[in-house]
């Protein structure tokens, strides 16, 4: 008579890895359902907002609940997972949205964009003492797409988990803020545009596109589909903005270190090119060619609001809220600095370009 032993199985770095990733994935299913409750979603939270809120909660109170040999898991979702599903959100954006709203928008867009990455690096920097990754976080947040910008700006910045949580965080506020503040300023009179420029001061100075919808919807569906177009306009423009962001950390590196810039034995540094911006912007162009049946397009899109959410899970678990508050009050400063151009700097640049 023979017996069976049936051995436990061992413990081996990939399956640690899995398992961390499969964790957060159950993390993100539920922020998914949380997000698609009536008030949340009346408020315009996107998934990504509520999955590093709810991160960072875990994070910070039930971390001890999690293996930590989970952490290669989590850490792989917050970087690697993170650059594939920014490649994919450009299947939200096509050519032939960008020029539907004519040269109007995307001046009122490029204007923002630049403009708002601009002061934001240098208030930040120069008059409330941020380091470079934080400011720089924090006005992409405002200058271009929200959080999905936040993530986006990470990798290339190489930038610590709760740099980006902060610049989230003035995004969630101010970004909330105009979605309830826009219509009202509207409706009382105190912005004199038409439906057409309307939606481009919504769609080119709101932060995420979930606020852009939620405060363009308070109007009326006109405005709202140029609000929404002139808001994928900004998102096109991560690319082209990442890929300067790369030139110039090159550029920086070797100001630092002259010496070994100019050793020409050596081979010259690698372009830190942001491939997954490579891949948005290439996605974007299938979706242009509408080579893709309507529906595995809509399939990929649900799918990569998952992956993202999953990235802003992992990267609030990876948070710390004393690395928040050794940020201070300065972060809240320059998002509310921000905020004010946004609403007087992009009224005037409508009222130049429109």
């Amino acid at each position: 008579m023979s017996s069976t032993t049936t051995l436990p199985l061992a413990a081996t770095p990939w399956r640690d890895k899995l398992n961390g990733v499969l964790f957060v994935g159950l993390l993100a299913a539920a922020v998914i359902q949380l997000a698609n409750l009536p008030f949340l979603r009346g408020l315009g939270f996107s998934p990504l907002v509520i999955g590093i809120v709810c991160g960072m909660l875990y994070g910070n109170f039930l971390r001890g609940t999690m293996p930590q040999d989970w952490s290669s898991g989590v850490n792989f979702t917050a970087r690697r997972l993170l650059r594939i599903a920014v490649a994919f959100y450009g299947l939200n954006i096509s050519i032939q949205q960008i020029a539907a709203v004519g040269l109007p928008g995307l001046a009122v867009s490029v204007s923002v964009v630049l403009s708002t990455l601009a002061i934001g690096t240098v208030v930040g920097q120069r008059l409330l003492g941020l380091d470079r990754d934080t400011a720089m976080l924090t006005a992409a947040g405002s200058a271009i797409c929200g959080a999905a910008a936040v993530l986006a700006f990470e990798p290339t910045l190489r930038a610590q988990p709760h740099k980006s949580a902060v610049a989230v965080a003035t995004v969630v506020l101010f970004g909330t803020l105009s979605m309830f503040l826009y219509p009202v300023l509207y409706h009382a009179g105190w912005l004199h545009f038409g439906t057409e420029d309307l939606g481009l001061y919504i769609g080119g100075t709101i932060h995420e596109v979930a606020q852009v919808v939620g405060a363009a919807s308070n109007v009326d569906p006109a405005t709202t589909e140029v609000a929404t177009i002139v808001k994928m306009t900004r998102v096109a423009l991560l690319v082209p903005v990442l890929l300067v962001l790369g030139i110039w950390l090159r550029g920086a590196a070797r100001a630092k270190d002259p010496a070994a810039a100019g050793a020409g034995h050596k081979a010259p540094a690698k372009l830190p090119i942001p491939w997954f911006a490579v891949g948005f912007l290439a996605l974007a162009v299938v979706n242009s060619l509408q080579v893709l049946p309507a529906d595995v397009v809509t399939q990929l899109r649900q799918l990569d609001v998952f992956a993202l959410t999953m990235a802003m899970t992992a990267l609030g678990i990876e948070t710390r809220f004393a690395q928040i508050r050794k940020a201070g009050p300065r972060v809240m400063a320059l998002g509310f600095v921000l905020y004010l151009w946004l609403i007087f700097g992009g009224y005037g640049l409508v009222k130049l370009f429109g």
